[in-house]
Parts: structure tokens; C-alpha cells; sequence
């Protein structure tokens, strides 16, 4: 079995939002359409966003048997009031069942996170109506995971036994992240980075159940690289980074990260430092910053073991999701 734990999904359009600049899609052939965010371009999107079938078939020509769908993070709405972001995610976590109607398509819901009862709320209602799992932004405006709020929802989602899935939006911007696509290549990893450290130091791992599943996108940013840095601060400057029972290294069977990497080099140290139980195949489907074909790294790793192969590849993702 080979599922893929990270990719999304965007409907082929969708009632009007409620505010002015809010996102919508233009479509511009059968095949594409574009992504509109305060009225302008935003992301080009083409079928495999929203047409299941198109979706199998490249799934069948990379060797995958599962796909994990989460929303696009664009349209998460927790800059808005509570009220429209519960619209916002019953409309898209309704659509998304509908994009998932075959078995091989996981559905992975959104929840107004900036309210905790109405996302603990919406989680329950996407559960009932058949979805797997959360996909929940790093972050709500200041608010890192951390946050009361938002270790109480995090919290339910352990009572629930539901998979939480974190992906890195709302990325940094201003002059200095406006070439090269820094604020995917640097913005994206850097987030994530932030998601486990609040975690791991804003103690959420303390109050928080282990019953609780939670993998983060990108490898887990930078994180495996500098958890060295993370320990040595949290001995030497216990004052300031000293907010967790257990040193950093303590939290490592907490969590797990996807394998969207791109290089063995990194894959390794992802595998050495978290351990061959905690990296799941992630792509990024269908966007073209993913992995393309999905599991590519994971199948040519020389490093790997033919049993570590296949928890990277699946059987770590059927723990996850049960």
C-alpha cells in the first residue's frame, strides 16, 4: 500500500464568500482556471484539482493506491470573523466529500480555527459526514499552536482520534520575500519550523494527549537540521526556552513530518533524527512545487532498508490514519 499524506485539492468553483476580495475561481477551459485573491491572480490551477478522475489516473501512474485530499490553505478565512469562517469551511469541507466520493481519496477537512468551539464544531460535523482527518494552518495571525485556543481544539482532536495534518500558511512577506519564490523556499520552511517549536517549547506536547496524531508538511521545515541548536538553547538559556518538561529531543516520538524533501541527503537526516516510523510520503499534489512522481525520493533512497521503505512509502500512513 502507498498512500500519499500531502495533497490538495480545489474545487471548480464555489458559492460567493461574503466579502469584498474574497476567493473565487475564474475559469478559463475545461481544463484550467485561475485562483483570484482580492481580485487578482493568484494561483493557476488545472483539473486535477478538482476532478477525481484525473486525480486516479496520474495517482495510478506514479504507483499510488491512497491520497490523503486537504484543502488549499489559501482558503482557510481565520482573518475573518468566526461567522464567515464556518461558512467558509462548510462549503469547502461539503465540496471536497464530493471530489472525494472514491474510496482512494482520504478527505481531510478545515475548521474556523480562530474560534475554538466553532472548529471543534466543524470537526464534528466533517467527521460524522465522513471525513478522515483536519488540515489546520501553522498559525492564526500571532497565535502559534501553542495558543490556549488553540490547544483546546487539538485537544478535542485527540478525544476524537482524529489525524491532524499542519501546513504552513499566511507566509511572511515584504520586498525581501518578493523574488525567487522566497516565500516558498524560505517563508514555507521556516513556518513549519515555528509550528514544532511552539509545540515542543510552547509546552502543547505537555497538555496535550499522545494519543494525539499530528504530522507537519515540508519535512518539518528546517527542524531536523537545527535540533541540535533547539537542545543546546533549551539547557544553556532554560530561563527563556526552558517551556516544555522534556528537553526538545524528548518530543521526538510526538509527531511525524512528510517526506517532501527532494533529496536523499535530507530524507536521511529526516529518518536518523525522527526515526523511520515518522516520515510519511507527502507530494504536494498537484502543485508544481511538489514531488513529482509521488515517492520518487522514498523508492531510490539507496540508504533505505526494503522494511523502511515500506513504512515510508505506506505503513506509516496506515498508523496515522488508522
Amino acid at each position: 500500500m502507498v498512500i500519499d499524506v500531502h495533497t490538495h485539492y480545489v474545487p471548480r468553483g464555489w458559492p460567493e464568500l461574503g466579502w469584498p476580495g474574497a476567493p473565487r475561481l475564474r475559469v478559463e477551459s475545461e481544463r484550467e482556471a485561475m485562483i483570484l485573491v482580492n481580485d487578482r491572480d493568484f494561483r493557476k490551477i488545472q483539473d486535477d484539482c478538482w476532478d477525481a478522475g484525473e486525480r486516479l489516473r496520474q495517482m495510478d501512474e506514479d504507483g499510488v493506491d491512497r491520497q490523503v485530499v486537504s484543502p488549499t490553505p489559501v482558503f482557510f478565512a481565520y482573518e475573518r470573523p468566526p461567522e464567515q469562517g464556518v461558512r467558509v469551511s462548510k462549503i469547502f469541507n461539503d465540496l471536497a466529500l464530493e471530489i472525494c466520493s472514491d474510496e482512494r481519496l482520504i478527505p481531510f477537512c478545515q475548521v474556523p480555527l480562530q474560534d475554538p468551539d466553532l472548529a471543534c464544531a466543524e470537526l464534528d460535523r466533517c467527521v460524522d459526514n465522513g471525513h478522515r482527518g483536519v488540515e489546520i494552518g501553522n498559525h492564526v495571525g500571532d497565535r502559534d499552536l501553542d495558543d490556549a485556543g488553540i490547544v483546546q481544539f487539538l485537544q478535542h482532536c485527540a478525544a476524537r482520534d482524529v489525524p491532524v495534518f499542519v501546513h504552513p500558511w499566511d507566509l511572511p512577506g515584504g520586498a525581501r520575500m518578493g523574488r525567487w519564490m522566497a516565500q516558498w523556499l524560505v517563508g514555507m520552511p521556516a513556518e513549519t519550523h515555528l509550528s514544532i517549536l511552539s509545540m515542543v517549547l510552547g509546552g502543547v506536547f505537555d497538555r496535550v494527549p499522545p494519543t494525539l496524531r499530528v504530522c507537519f508538511a515540508h519535512g518539518g521545515g528546517s527542524f531536523a537540521f537545527w535540533l541540535g541548536r533547539i537542545e543546546n538553547a533549551w539547557h544553556r538559556r532554560h530561563d527563556v526556552v526552558g517551556g516544555s518538561e522534556l528537553p526538545p529531543s524528548g518530543y521526538l516520538g510526538r509527531f511525524s513530518v512528510d517526506s517532501v524533501v527532494f533529496d536523499e541527503r535530507a530524507l536521511r537526516l529526516l529518518v536518523d533524527t525522527l526515526g523511520e516510523d515518522r516520515v510519511m510520503l507527502g507530494s504536494d499534489f498537484p502543485y508544481p512545487l511538489g514531488e513529482s512522481p509521488a515517492g520518487d525520493l522514498i523508492r531510490k533512497a539507496a540508504f533505505l532498508t526494503e522494511e523502511a521503505r515500506a513504512k515510508l512509502l505506506g505503513g506509516n500512513a496506515e498508523s496515522f490514519l488508522r
